[in-house]
């Protein structure tokens, strides 16, 4: 399971999150929804430690991770598909994926097969440049890349952004996988409300950087998450 409690982040003088505090499940998917520039990008950032947090407590399976670097963060379980991608794009499919193995011990270096179940097109790709693939399959190989590490937290930033409906399906499929496999609590950014709807089971709202609505879905109908997360 993770926690953050009453996190802050400043960017310069400017405060971005005011006392956040939320809960992820392993074995759940919850989602963290609002309308661009409330602060989502910037909180999964800080948990991964791409930016220090001004304040707050952070935990994971019980440890209180501290202000860590990212590497350090990555072999502690902490894995970060973020918003853009970010593939290398002059590196191989199989180089791409090869970087995960920074985080585990020198046995563990190879891609486990299930990888290539979950996303069969990376297989077919596997000596395709990463700068060559489609946004569609950049995503996948993002996603495949953070699975390697065996993370006990997934974030994942706007996964659907500018992708085609039948990769968004394909992608949905795999989180329900990963969820349903129960070795990891996912939180989950996204602005198509419907896929976000549709996978979660808790949701936490964010406006201005503070949390203004949470709860499971059996607590919030969807008029009233839609309502919070368009104001």
């Amino acid at each position: 399971m993770f926690e953050c409690e009453n996190l802050t982040l400043h960017y310069g003088q400017s405060q971005i999150l005011h006392d956040v505090s939320l809960t992820a499940e392993t074995g759940r998917i919850t989602c963290l929804m609002g309308t661009n520039g409330v602060g989502k990008t910037s909180l999964l950032k800080a948990i991964a430690g791409r930016h220090p947090r001004s304040g707050g407590k952070v935990i994971l399976n019980g440890e209180e991770i501290g202000r860590a670097a990212p590497n350090v963060l990555a072999q502690k379980g902490v894995a970060y598909v973020p918003q853009g991608r970010e593939v290398f794009p002059l590196m191989t499919v199989t180089e791409n994926l090869q970087t995960g193995f920074a985080c585990l011990p020198g046995p563990e270096h190879k891609i486990p097969g299930h990888i290539y179940e979950l996303f069969p097109v990376l297989k077919e790709m596997q000596n395709r440049r990463g700068g060559d693939l489609s946004g569609g399959q950049q995503q996948q190989l993002a996603i495949a890349r953070a699975l390697i590490t065996r993370p006990k937290l997934l974030l994942l930033d706007e996964p659907t952004e500018g992708i085609q409906p039948n990769i968004i399906q394909q992608i949905g499929r795999v989180i329900e996988y990963l969820r349903d496999e129960g070795n990891m609590a996912i939180i989950l950014v996204e602005q198509f409300f419907d896929f976000a709807y549709g996978l979660g089971e808790q949701f936490y709202v964010l406006k201005r950087g503070e949390i203004v609505l949470d709860g499971t879905k059996a607590q919030i109908t969807r008029e009233k998450l839609l309502a919070g997360v368009s104001v």
